[in-house]
């Protein structure tokens, strides 16, 4: 099975020779973001996960202690169903999505997406992981991963790919979370987590799963 990273790493590859200039910008302005340390805030292993109750693709209201009393949840923030990374990470995270479930645990999903715009209405029967709408940022504020995007980013989405985030959003223009992923145990405590202000980065799903065994075995 081809890695996660290999498959971000070729949607790098495709986009860096289609739109070079924009890509070499792109990481000039990641690079700046890494060296203002973006991610610092983000809620660190051993601390307790801030709660939330939002609004599910399915028009139900979630929240993380309700989850969490039927067993860990892993959480993810993403920026929308328009990010092809995004929808990368999504479909490797449903690819084991039996072993996550088996293990005892729910796949949270969370982006700033009004929730009846983050999917069809065939997905959203077909779901079989959380999709939640977080659409001012404010719980993505809270574990420490919310992002004012670099006019360079919005300026590319509204050109080249006809997007703007305010209409996405449902009003939110600028904000978007940093891609992240965090294992929360029974206890409410983050016990595994990946933050990385580069988009095209993602958790692999594999170390998920790894970091749910080890809740499972009483190592963490």
């Amino acid at each position: 099975m081809t890695s996660l990273k290999a498959q971000t790493d070729l949607q790098i590859s495709k986009t860096r020779q289609a739109k070079p200039e924009f890509m070499q910008s792109l990481d000039d302005v990641i690079a700046t973001a890494r060296k203002f340390q973006q991610g610092e805030k983000a809620i660190a292993i051993g601390e307790q996960a801030p709660e939330f109750l939002l609004p599910s693709a399915q028009g139900y209201n979630i929240s993380l202690a309700n989850l969490l009393r039927k067993g860990p949840v892993v959480l993810t923030f993403y920026r929308g169903d328009w990010c092809p990374y995004c929808n990368l990470q999504l479909k490797a995270m449903h690819g084991r999505l039996a072993e996550i479930h088996a293990l005892g645990a729910e796949l949270v999903a969370i982006s700033p997406q009004a929730p009846n715009d983050s999917l069809t209405k065939a997905e959203r029967e077909e779901l079989e992981f959380w999709v939640l709408s977080d659409q001012d940022a404010r719980v993505a504020e809270k574990y420490g991963v919310a992002w004012e995007v670099p006019e360079l980013i919005l300026e590319h989405m509204r050109k080249d790919r006809n997007l703007e985030l305010s209409d996405l959003n449902n009003g939110n223009g600028s904000v978007l979370p940093i891609p992240a992923t965090f294992v929360i145990g029974v206890d409410g405590l983050v016990s595994w987590r990946y933050v990385d202000v580069d988009y095209r980065q993602r958790a692999e799903p594999e170390d998920i799963v790894n970091a749910l065994k080890d809740i499972k075995a009483g190592t963490k």
